[in-house]
């Protein structure tokens, strides 16, 4: 593309961008007790709000992923966040059920107004603290070659994932391309393929974005094995070749098994 049909792209993918309603709810806790520690896990149920919502995010969070989250924020956002209360902790008391009730409610409600907030909503701290735990543990399984299990997490966290970077429509492309990695290697291609699509229309206009070229070269395999017209996939993979003549990098699953080693 052109510096000018560059511009335009994004003035008209920028009007298409609509901004979507969360809501968060702490739908229960449970208290756990380990060897040598004792904490109360809550279950956050996140929903896209105006629409029934099949895609629901079911996740759980300690009280001190919270206050991991609340200290991170600080750093960065301390006078967007002056107005929100984050529920501190108590002397006593933390474990009773009429505690872990209040916590409940106010844990739900710091969460309502840290997404209220366009900087926050938007911030690498949110979608971290809703989303990297989960990613963490894919991609753990996707090293270790845990491929069911890696993508019964992928396929829980990438709605929730998609729905957080509206406005950065590339953010899940890592995600999506994983989850092509683990159709394609328990021998599923066809759904393999329409993960790839989905990844390769987040990654329009975005050439030069590392997963593009790889990404593209895994499509052109898969839809020749497919029997799938791979044509124009092909044709975009020369082009962007000839654009950006480099060596031969990553494979797409070596780029992916190298995903949040940290």
């Amino acid at each position: 593309m052109t510096t000018r049909e560059l511009q335009e792209y994004w003035r008209s993918e920028k009007g298409h961008w609509k901004p979507v309603k969360l809501l968060f709810e702490i739908a229960s806790a449970r208290i756990e007790q380990r060897r040598v520690s004792k904490f109360v896990m809550y279950q956050i149920v996140v929903i896209q709000t105006g629409s029934f919502d099949s895609n629901k995010a079911v996740l759980e969070r300690r009280y001190s992923d919270f206050e991991k989250l609340q200290k991170s924020l600080l750093k960065s956002y301390r006078e967007e966040i002056e107005d929100v209360v984050f529920p501190g902790k108590r002397l006593t008391g933390n474990f009773s059920e009429e505690m872990i009730g209040e916590r409940r409610l106010a844990l739900r409600e710091y969460l309502r107004l840290l997404y209220a907030i366009r900087a926050v909503r938007r911030s690498r701290e949110l979608l971290d603290f809703l989303t990297r735990p989960e990613l963490r543990e894919a991609f753990g399984c996707l090293r270790a070659g845990q491929y069911a299990r890696a993508l019964d997490t992928l396929l829980r966290v990438v709605p929730l994932l998609e729905r957080l970077t509206v406005h950065c429509p590339a953010a899940p492309v890592p995600a999506l391309c994983a989850v092509f990695v683990c159709y394609r290697d328990l021998e599923r291609p066809a759904e393999a393929f329409a993960a790839g699509e989905r990844a390769l229309r987040c990654l329009q206009a975005r050439e030069s974005h590392r997963y593009y070229v790889p990404l593209l070269e895994a499509m052109v395999r898969l839809a020749y094995s497919l029997g799938k017209d791979f044509a124009s996939l092909q044709g975009r993979l020369e082009e962007s070749q000839l654009h950006r003549p480099s060596h031969r990098g990553f494979s797409l699953k070596e780029l992916s098994v190298r995903e949040y080693l940290s």
